[in-house]
């Protein structure tokens, strides 16, 4: 099942006294929180939708100010927070790009239909991501983004289907 919002950043901390936040930014885009005109604040069951009024960056943080936050004292009750937009307001993706909230959760299968086990987390390595495989009573495999490795990926169903490099599954059982 598609989620129907996508986690972009996570409050760190205040920045001045006029009501900024810090973001470290959870997308592989940072520069689209300047096309951010509506956010969703997220934690527990804590649930705020805030307008973006300004966005900057400084190092590999963004410093993001809210419409009606004016002031350090109305912002530091949202420190921690996760940022999410709706999936429609997403960076648009490429064939054969998908979101990382859709593909956690999803079951593995191998060629012949064997369920592997379900993604758990993706690891970002700079050359290809490396999905995270939770397998029970086992350890968790490790499988590479790779078009080698990966058949079909269905978002809709919530399932993948790899290829096994040789060798592969010996390291993990």
């Amino acid at each position: 099942m598609m989620n129907k919002e996508l986690r972009v950043g996570v409050i760190v901390r205040t920045h001045g006294i006029r009501g900024e936040v810090k973001v470290y930014p959870t997308t592989d885009s940072p520069d689209r929180f300047g096309d951010i005109e509506t956010c969703i604040l997220r934690h527990d069951n804590r649930v705020k939708q805030l307008k973006v009024e300004s966005a900057r960056y400084f190092k590999n943080l963004v410093i993001l100010k809210f419409e009606g936050i004016d002031n350090i004292n109305d912002i530091t009750p949202y420190i921690g927070y996760d940022i999410y937009v709706k999936r429609e307001d997403g960076v648009p993706l490429e064939e054969g790009e998908y979101y990382i909230a859709d593909i956690i959760g999803m079951d593995v299968y191998d060629e012949n239909r064997n369920k592997l086990g379900v993604i758990r987390d993706v690891l970002e390595t700079g050359a290809n991501d490396v999905y995270i495989v939770e397998r029970t009573g086992k350890k968790d495999l490790l499988i590479p983004a790779t078009e080698e490795c990966l058949l079909d990926v269905d978002v809709e169903k919530s399932e993948m289907t790899v290829h096994l490099l040789e060798g592969l599954l010996e390291l993990y059982d």
